[in-house]
């Protein structure tokens, strides 16, 4: 696959650009601000906005925002998450898209148990509990919800990528995690660092998986929702 000489060098980046691209923006990148994160929170003692963001949400609560975000934590927690992954996964496969199924269900799953690791491996505390709404039990670092709803988020994107729906979808996935993991900050479970560390690891995981699948699996890169139009 790699390039021997320098005149092989330019069709090798005609023929693999994307995937090399995909590998430093959703790999490379993203893995190393989550170790910065990381360094940050345990080395230097966090961030000092984090606990500012925390107090900001938490003059902003009203009935309304607070029912909304109660909604997003069950709507991205274990109780449902899962099923919706599976039930898209099923529908994908009954479109001839199984291997598409097999991703997202892989990307969602491996990011909730590399979750559970890191938690267990880095046993950060949660947050004040006088300004939780809820009590939530466990770690903190790295927020579960961010993780889980932003490896679905992005698999779904990389699903429908070259599709009509490709746009769609990526502003979707996008905005869906982004709502999740405010609604952590605002319910006072998670530092906002949790939030972004979560991101961060799911973006490089999901990346990572996809690169490795796709080789196994090549027509992971054609979208079950048929090509782009491009007129």
């Amino acid at each position: 696959m790699f390039p021997h000489s320098r005149r092989e060098f330019l069709p090798f980046l005609r023929s693999y650009w994307r995937s090399l691209l995909l590998v430093l923006l959703g790999v490379l990148i993203p893995f190393g601000l989550f170790a910065h994160l990381t360094h940050e929170v345990f080395r230097e003692g966090g961030f000092s906005w984090d606990q500012g963001v925390l107090d900001w949400y938490a003059q902003r609560r009203t009935p309304a925002l607070t029912w909304a975000a109660e909604t997003l934590a069950t709507l991205g927690g274990v109780t449902v998450l899962p099923f919706v992954t599976l039930l898209l996964a099923w529908l994908l496969a009954g479109r001839g898209g199984r291997a598409h199924g097999w991703f997202l269900v892989s990307g969602v799953a491996g990011a909730t148990l590399l979750n559970v690791t890191a938690k267990v491996v880095f046993q950060r505390p949660r947050p004040d509990e006088l300004l939780a709404l809820l009590n939530e039990p466990g770690f903190s670092f790295p927020s579960g919800h961010a993780m889980s709803n932003a490896a679905f988020g992005f698999a779904l994107t990389l699903v429908f990528w070259r599709s009509r729906a490709g746009w769609p979808v990526a502003v979707f996935g996008l905005l869906w995690a982004l709502a999740v993991g405010a609604s952590r900050n605002y319910l006072g479970v998670h530092y906002p660092s949790d939030v972004l560390a979560g991101f961060t690891a799911s973006v490089a995981w999901v990346a990572g998986l996809y690169t490795v699948m796709a080789r196994r699996w090549p027509q992971l890169r054609d979208s079950p929702a048929g090509p782009r139009d491009t007129r």
